[in-house]
């Protein structure tokens, strides 16, 4: 999917925007068209090559946006407590009552429609969840004898936050990118499905499926391939993260 993303110019058979108008609708495997076209012409697997870079960008984008913006609060929260542990986790509690499709949809809508923008949006809703993983991390941390040891050779707290805590809870946040990275491409399919994400011309699978409504009892393919590129991305990331953690938990070394 990584390298589909990365090389869809050299892989894609055809212009993901181009037109056959001699072959609207064509079933998979006729006119030189191995997954068919859509109802303008255009090459089914073209397109879902090209929808496989804004699924990609979201994914992997937003992930990295949650991370930076959440690991800061997250850390500093479990290691400093006080109030602003108590002011931090009662705002994560507010934003975790309210379910996640429902914010990014909210988001998405304020920002406009745009890839960008549902970027944005995803990774903005996904901080809750990384805060409090960080956080119960730190929290951890914090009472390690090497942070001990470390405090009382005289280091400060952001040498003991940036040289101890952080790399010590780094397993734990590739772990949970892994988790939440699938759930950022399901939401960008949805946000584009429901127009407040990628616009069409653009491929996406999310377009692909609001393009495919219309045809779902003549022309079955046009949601089935999309949606099967949705299931093949979320389970092989879902598949790497359970690979992840398995590999990180020193339970399973033999």
């Amino acid at each position: 999917m990584i390298l589909a993303a990365l090389f869809a110019p050299v892989i894609a058979p055809y212009d993901p925007g181009s037109n056959d108008f001699e072959a609207v609708l064509a079933p998979p495997l006729s006119h030189g068209h191995f997954l068919g076209t859509d109802e303008l012409g255009r090459d089914v697997l073209s397109r879902i090559i090209w929808g496989a870079r804004a699924s990609m960008q979201a994914g992997v984008l937003s992930t990295l946006l949650g991370l930076i913006v959440a690991v800061p609060i997250g850390l500093t929260a479990g290691y400093y407590r006080g109030w602003w542990e108590s002011v931090a986790m009662r705002l994560t509690d507010t934003l975790l009552a309210f379910p996640f499709l429902i914010i990014a949809v909210g988001l998405a809508a304020i920002l406009g429609p745009s890839l960008v923008n549902a970027t944005l949006a995803i990774g903005i809703v996904q901080v809750p969840k990384i805060v409090r993983v960080t956080r119960a991390e730190a929290l951890s941390i914090r009472e390690e004898s090497y942070v001990e040891a470390a405090i009382a050779a005289g280091a400060s707290d952001w040498s003991i936050l940036i040289r101890h805590a952080l790399p010590n809870m780094t397993s734990t946040l590739v772990v949970q990118a892994t988790v939440i990275l699938p759930i950022a491409i399901i939401a960008e399919s949805s946000l584009s499905f429901l127009g407040l994400g990628v616009q069409p011309p653009i491929p996406s699978w999310g377009v692909m499926l609001t393009a495919a409504q219309s045809y779902m009892t003549q022309m079955p393919w046009l949601a089935i391939l999309p949606g099967l590129a949705i299931f093949v991305a979320t389970l092989s990331f879902n598949l790497v993260g359970d690979g992840v953690r398995d590999a990180f938990d020193p339970k399973g070394l033999r």
